[in-house]
């Protein structure tokens, strides 16, 4: 599959790879095989920013933007909600008082208060938040995963790892998704949600992706710790899945691994097409094996993370990085069917998901920065709306999506700004609105991945892999 970027930039054959394009726009197979090698080359010229990797950080449900990183302390009542805000080290920037640990590392991170769109719906904005693109079926339209779907970020990204020079043979995956597919935990398991996949891309580029499950419709790991649940790992599209028991009581993850390499040795895989056996050799690795091998931790680095799902998939996704891993997301859906998804109350919100995710963001920011890998990678924290400024009687909150916030860190990204201004409801952008194309163009451009990239389709014809948007530029120093 050919790769041609898009925007307009001379190679050394003196050639612009808008002009390539051109000439592609009349049959990419009539191109000559020194056109072609030009325009791989015009591919490698493009710098961008200086992650290495992304940890995406998934509030699937929508948190609430006055419940969390754009309080209303002026405005009434019924639009200010319940919580009470407190100072942060950002000047102007009052948080929930359930953000306490953020707050006081708010000099890491930039908090853009305008993220916008008009797709008042949680699969198809879950799909737009992760791809940069609006879902094709409207809203309301479907809840599942289809072939129609734009690749997720993460998903160019595996593409273009396996295109580089020995990308067939890494032995980690480039792209993966903690600690469930998005919807796995959601009403049975019924719904698998769009947006984290590959879509028209091709399955060989959907992500590694850990499991777990509920033990019953009363079980919640979210809420505890998860050396009590039950864990199991699989390759998205290869069954069956491997278990590996529950993390403290039971195998552990390297004899799994081990029981998968002894099945390997007796030729199990040896029917399997070759991007099947690069999944069997991924989850047989060592560098896999080893990256996933959360015991390895202290037991004080988890505590410090959270000894609930959420903390743990953070400290994961660290772990991941740190072996070479290039995207990773981490969703926090609502398992237990409203959570982030307020409709009925922020008890909910106020308990359990605010501190969790203080305690595991705030972790795993700071354990980044200890180690010297924010220099180096992107996160992300974002749902995919918000909620509306006029609550019920008992503090819940409907669908939002035309203004909410994100917190962005690391990469370059200066810390301790706020970027774009809400008005006095939280209700719309004020100024400097930003779209999830433009969301994606900045996290591409971080990543060195020319947000103006061409990919080919499945009728072999060039399309960008984000239409619109430009990289938000002023987020980083």
């Amino acid at each position: 599959m050919l790769t041609i970027n898009g925007t307009s930039r001379t190679n050394c054959s003196g050639v612009t790879r808008r002009e390539w394009l051109q000439v592609g726009g009349a049959g990419l197979f009539g191109m000559t095989l020194p056109g072609v090698l030009a325009a791989q080359e015009a591919q490698q010229a493009f710098a961008g920013g200086k992650a290495k990797s992304v940890i995406f950080l998934f509030l699937f449900g929508g948190p609430s933007q006055l419940e969390t990183f754009d309080m209303k302390p002026e405005a009434k009542r019924e639009v200010r909600g319940p919580f009470k805000p407190i100072k942060s080290r950002t000047p102007d920037l009052h948080i929930s008082e359930h953000l306490a640990r953020l707050a006081k590392i708010s000099d890491k991170y930039a908090v853009v208060r305008t993220m916008t769109h008009n797709y008042n719906d949680h699969s198809g904005a879950g799909h737009y938040l992760q791809t940069g693109h609006r879902w094709h079926l409207p809203i309301g339209g479907g809840f599942s995963a289809t072939p129609q779907d734009w690749p997720s970020m993460g998903s160019v990204v595996e593409h273009l790892s396996q295109k580089q020079p020995g990308g067939m043979a890494r032995d980690l995956a480039s792209y993966a998704v903690l600690p469930n597919r998005l919807g796995r935990m959601q009403d049975r398991g019924q719904y698998i949600r769009p947006g984290e996949y590959a879509g028209w891309l091709g399955q060989a580029y959907n992500p590694m992706t850990t499991v777990i499950d509920r033990k019953d419709l009363k079980d919640n790991p979210y809420w505890r710790a998860c050396a009590d649940g039950e864990l199991s790992y699989e390759i998205e599209g290869l069954k069956p899945v491997i278990p590996l028991g529950r993390i403290q009581e039971r195998v552990g993850l390297l004899d799994q691994f081990e029981a998968v390499r002894t099945r390997l040795d007796m030729g199990d895989g040896d029917a399997l097409d070759l991007h099947r056996k690069r999944a069997m050799a991924l989850i047989s690795s060592d560098k896999t094996s080893g990256a996933l091998n959360i015991r390895a931790e202290a037991d004080a680095m988890r505590d410090r993370y959270g000894r609930h799902l959420f903390g743990q998939s953070c400290l994961m996704a660290r772990r991941l990085v740190e072996a070479g891993t290039r995207f990773v997301t981490v969703h926090y859906d609502s398992p237990d069917g409203y959570g982030w998804d307020s409709h009925r109350t922020s008890d909910d919100v106020r308990d359990h998901l605010l501190p969790t995710f203080d305690q595991g963001c705030s972790a795993l920011l700071t354990d980044l920065d200890e180690r010297g890998l924010l220099d180096e990678t992107l996160v992300i924290a974002i749902g995919e709306m918000g909620r509306t400024p006029t609550p019920n009687a008992t503090w819940g909150r409907g669908h939002w999506s035309t203004c909410f916030p994100a917190l962005i860190a690391g990469a370059g990204v200066r810390g301790g700004i706020v970027y774009g201004k809400s008005d006095k409801e939280a209700a719309s952008p004020d100024d400097k609105p930003v779209s999830p194309e433009d969301l994606a163009k900045t996290i591409y451009w971080a990543l060195g991945v020319d947000p103006d990239l061409m990919l080919m389709n499945r009728e072999n014809r060039p399309i960008p892999i984000v239409d619109g948007g430009k990289p938000v530029m002023e987020l980083f120093g």
